[in-house]
């Protein structure tokens, strides 16, 4: 850059002392944007004016806000009603921008819960996402599993089916939960709709966090079977009374003041952090999970980065009535307002100092230490894996980013191809891509020509959405499961498309195609082993073990959707449900496609005009 160009752009806080002449005192959001419009920083403020103009300063700011207004070049502002709706707006506009100097939520997946569903007999399972399915909901859980152990043990107390409806409308014979005493067996008459309603009546009483009342009842139904001499039925109740009290005694923590909260705690060290959020519900505790915010400083305060963490893991969720934090935040009652606005009733936030409730944080904050202590420790060990592997293969530098690709199809159907990502934090999943290998051109099995497939849409998206490489997404190196042949293949690709810069390795199986025998060929130069108990070896293993598993998985889900796929896909405005409401009354869609018009009419929740839309697709087509 020449003196010329230095004048013409402005410093950073001369950038900003501009803007703030033409601001309000109104609250509102702020952006600012670096030279090349990528937002550095989102924020809020209850008077922009006033917010704004503190950036223009040239002194009092920490290091990390210094480096943000020296990088800002432009900025941007959006005014709102109320400090509370900035407060909702900003933490949205981080999500979706997730800007350099914000503190990011970087882990944000919704929460499972268990669906007691809407049916003579309810069947009681797992549910993810939109509540759009008629039932009794429960939750929210920390994990996928924290539900499944929380399914087996409702199963085992309360007998309730696990079956898909038409699985229930089907049966015959009991099946193998009947047999091992997991369910009552409603499908095939072994108990009443009234017995079995006042089974789903005690499992929603234990949802509800009323089991003390729940085992009063079932001991006291023991003993009017007992004294009735129905000993069979006694049995059973004690077994169910049992069952009970084993899965209460495994919980762990089951607070008895607390009904319904969020234990959320932070704990940091040298420019990490870590959140760990406890579920309590119905007086019991339903999982923990810990989350790793992006923080970028040391300087940051505990205060930001839980209000950040707040802000960010609630904009898509439903809050409690009670959240329980480790350390103050700077704008706790703006907060709760904003998270009262968004459930539609009161959410309290609390710091407490004593009693059960601080005994939770304390064991939360226990947690989180724990926790971010072992993430340190994995994080030095894959440092120490990276930093070997550029000196294995004379990289420029220790890869940030390692992209490994492989393809999956059976003859040529149904192919696929997957790309998973290694990083200083292991495996990162969320930047994984599966590619759904389209040529038509290709000859059944031309590994090759996939490859060239999956590598050009991938590149050529990067160089239209990145070309200048500062958004980290650019691999710092490719690993090529095969030997020089392969390699040397991809390489004319990356030629050819412009990227020659990008380091690459073949993994080929070496003698025996055994494990630990991998030799790794590199273009121009010859091949090469490591040692059989190096650690770098152990790691590239993995990845291409990842790679080879994702490609695999994501092959049978598109060839499982083939299989189950019909006909009726192909119908304009036949979705899952209709599509569903067909299947079931004709059998088939073969018996659909010779239906006549008036047996289509006559099909729940098929609409006349539907019907004709149906008819006319089949019988045009002959």
């Amino acid at each position: 850059m020449d003196e010329t160009d230095a004048q013409i752009i402005p410093l950073g806080h001369t950038v900003i002392a501009d803007y703030v002449k033409s601001l309000t005192g109104a609250p509102g959001v702020y952006r600012m944007l670096d030279a090349q419009a990528r937002v550095l920083y989102v924020g809020k403020a209850r008077n922009l004016k006033a917010r704004v103009s503190s950036y223009a300063r040239l002194s009092g700011h920490s290091g990390r806000i210094l480096r943000m207004i020296s990088e800002t070049a432009t900025m941007m502002f959006l005014t709102t009603k109320t400090e509370t709706e900035a407060l909702l707006l900003e933490q949205n506009l981080i999500k979706q921008l997730k800007p350099k100097y914000n503190v990011l939520l970087r882990d944000d997946k919704s929460f499972p819960n268990i669906l007691v569903t809407n049916h003579p007999f309810p069947m009681i399972k797992k549910h993810r996402g939109a509540k759009k399915e008629k039932g009794h909901y429960y939750g929210p859980f920390a994990s996928a599993g924290a539900v499944t152990r929380s399914l087996a043990q409702l199963q085992r107390v309360f007998l309730l089916r696990n079956c898909s409806d038409s699985e229930f409308e089907g049966r015959t014979r009991p099946c193998l939960q009947y047999q091992i005493k997991r369910c009552a067996g409603p499908c095939v008459g072994k108990v009443t709709a009234d017995e079995y309603r006042e089974h789903v009546r005690d499992a929603e009483r234990y949802l509800s966090g009323r089991s003390t009342d729940l085992q009063e009842k079932l001991a006291a139904d023991m003993q009017a079977a007992s004294d009735e001499m129905e000993f069979e039925k006694a049995a059973a109740l004690r077994d169910r009374i049992k069952a009970l009290t084993q899965v209460q005694s495994t919980q762990g923590i089951n607070p008895r003041g607390t009904a319904e909260a969020d234990v959320i705690a932070l704990h940091m060290d040298k420019g990490q952090a870590c959140v760990q959020v406890f579920f309590i519900r119905a007086n019991q505790n339903w999982g923990n999970r810990d989350f790793y915010p992006r923080v970028g400083s040391e300087e940051i305060e505990a205060s930001e980065v839980l209000e950040a963490f707040i802000g960010q893991f609630y904009d898509g969720k439903e809050p409690p009535r009670l959240l329980l934090l480790s350390h103050p935040i700077e704008n706790t009652d703006l907060m709760a307002d904003a998270l009262s606005e968004k459930a539609e009733r009161k959410v309290e936030i609390l710091l407490p100092k004593r009693g059960e409730k601080a005994e939770l944080i304390e064991f939360a904050l226990r947690n989180a230490q724990q926790s971010l202590a072992r993430k340190s420790a994995e994080t030095a060990t894959q440092a120490k894996l990276l930093k070997g592997l550029a000196e294995a293969f004379d990289l420029p530098k220790t890869p940030q980013r390692i992209e490994v690709y492989d393809n999956s199809h059976i003859q040529g159907a149904h192919a696929v191809g997957g790309m998973i990502v290694a990083g200083p934090d292991g495996f990162m999943k969320n930047h994984y891509r599966k590619f759904n290998i389209k040529g038509d051109d290709l000859t059944p099995g031309d590994d090759f020509g996939m490859m060239k497939e999956v590598l050009e849409r991938r590149f050529k998206r990067l160089i239209k959405e990145d070309p200048l490489k500062k958004e980290g997404l650019w691999p710092d190196l490719l690993l090529i499961d095969g030997g020089i042949g392969q390699v040397s293949a991809v390489r004319a690709i990356m030629d050819k498309m412009g990227v020659s810069d990008i380091p690459m390795v073949g993994v080929a199986k070496g003698v025996d195609r055994d494990a630990g025998k991998e030799e790794f060929y590199r273009t121009g130069k010859p091949p090469f082993a490591l040692r059989h108990n190096d650690p770098v070896l152990y790691f590239i293993q993995r990845m291409r073990d990842e790679a080879h598993r994702f490609a695999i998985g994501t092959h049978r889900a598109k060839r499982s959707k083939a299989i189950s796929a019909t006909p009726l896909d192909d119908v304009p405005g036949i979705g899952a449900t209709r599509k569903r409401a067909l299947l079931t009354h004709f059998g088939s869609a073969k018996a659909v496609s010779r239906a006549a018009l008036a047996d289509l009419k006559a099909v729940d929740g098929i609409s006349d005009t539907i019907a004709e839309t149906i008819y006319d697709y089949f019988h045009e087509k002959g």
